[in-house]
């Protein structure tokens, strides 16, 4: 869904190419960043009209090394940018590590300028340092949903494949860029121009903003489990305050014994190991993308203490939070104030790791088998 237009460019006139930026952030995804450019020539070239313009310019100045490795050019820095209809940073791994004063500064400048902003894949959480997502719908790549909400909360975030919202685009990244993008063209310049560059990209169909980012557990378990799927979908919902395995039961409508043989037969899993494997999921994106302490990481994902939150995250991991953000972190950021976890030593009762598991049973610990563009 396109809101509507960006008051920032209501005065360009008709027939004027659009003039879009990519600004390249350090270890930036390729194939979002390809996806995003892609159509733009397309449609220049099926259309035979030079319908956008495009730069690509990087924080410095200097080349930029993507998430694959592979160096680009660009064509010069943010400071050379004298005018845009559209900037969109391109960002990927690590995103929180690679901004700079002077990127935020300089977009906080364009927003001021009315100027449309945007964010591919994690570039969006670079809008939101820079305080410019403050009551915005917008969107990032799933697996950094969950430490954009804790770290942005005036943020609308949502977990659609793009969002749209005034002068504000937001795109979750992978090939979800083309998506967002032959939205635009097709609002722009008529749904045949974007139908013939999605067939050129042997595209089979154009995705609208509420498709979803991750394939829906039904499709990897099949239509004949609709329980398993609503329980999942249940502590999916509730790692800050887990259920225990009656009220998921209850809430599903089957007995707790049935519950546990439907993981068994198709998860190859307990349910109490599936929903703490959840919970430290969730804890791991937190400490890898966020600068939340440790123990405010545990509490956001359930654990009572930091403690049990460290026994079970060494358990399933191998190493603890506090060394699992140490390897996260550039060598030369002192991240000691994040962490109020103390020294433990290697050996852990794994007895103990689940919330409701009876003291001696270690039967839950067996490892798993198995819009518009902008109106011209």
């Amino acid at each position: 869904m396109i809101e509507h237009a960006p008051p920032s460019i209501a005065h360009i006139r008709e027939g004027r190419p659009q003039e879009v930026v990519f600004v390249l952030i350090h270890e930036y995804s390729l194939i979002a960043f390809s996806c995003a450019l892609e159509p733009l020539r397309m449609a220049n070239r099926l259309s035979r009209k030079p319908l956008y313009r495009w730069r690509i310019v990087s924080d410095s100045g200097q080349a930029v090394v993507g998430s694959n490795g592979l160096s680009v050019e660009v064509d010069g820095s943010v400071d050379s940018v004298m005018r845009a209809d559209l900037v969109l940073i391109c960002a990927g791994e690590r995103p929180q590590h690679h901004s700079s004063p002077k990127l935020i500064a300089w977009l906080q400048r364009l927003a001021r300028q009315r100027i449309a902003l945007g964010g591919i894949c994690t570039g969006t959480l670079l809008l939101a340092r820079a305080g410019l997502l403050g009551g915005y719908r917008c969107t990032i790549h799933w697996e950094n949903l969950a430490s954009l909400r804790e770290e942005y909360p005036h943020a609308i975030i949502s977990s659609e494949l793009f969002e749209i919202d005034r002068d504000r685009y937001t795109c979750s990244g992978g090939v979800a860029p083309l998506d967002m993008m032959l939205n635009l063209l097709e609002a722009r310049h008529g749904h045949r121009l974007a139908a013939m560059i999605s067939e050129e990209f042997i595209c089979e169909r154009i995705r609208r903003r509420n498709d979803r980012q991750r394939t829906p557990l039904k499709m990897h378990l099949g239509t004949s489990q609709p329980k398993l799927v609503e329980a999942i979908s249940l502590m999916e919902a509730n790692l800050q305050e887990p259920m225990n395995l009656d009220e998921l039961a209850s809430h599903v409508g089957i007995s707790r014994r049935q519950l546990e043989r439907l993981f068994q037969r198709h998860i190859h899993c307990v349910p109490r190991r599936y929903y703490l494997e959840l919970r430290l999921d969730r804890a791991r994106q937190l400490l890898q993308q966020t600068a939340m302490p440790i123990t405010h990481v545990a509490l956001a994902c359930g654990f009572v203490s930091a403690a049990h939150f460290s026994k079970c995250y060494r358990s399933v991991y191998g190493l603890s939070p506090k060394d699992e953000r140490r390897l996260r972190l550039p060598p030369s950021l002192n991240i000691s104030w994040l962490s109020d976890e103390k020294s433990e030593p290697d050996k852990t009762n794994r007895n103990a790791l689940f919330d409701d598991a009876p003291p001696n049973d270690e039967s839950d610990l067996k490892p798993r088998q198995a819009e518009s563009f902008p109106d011209s």
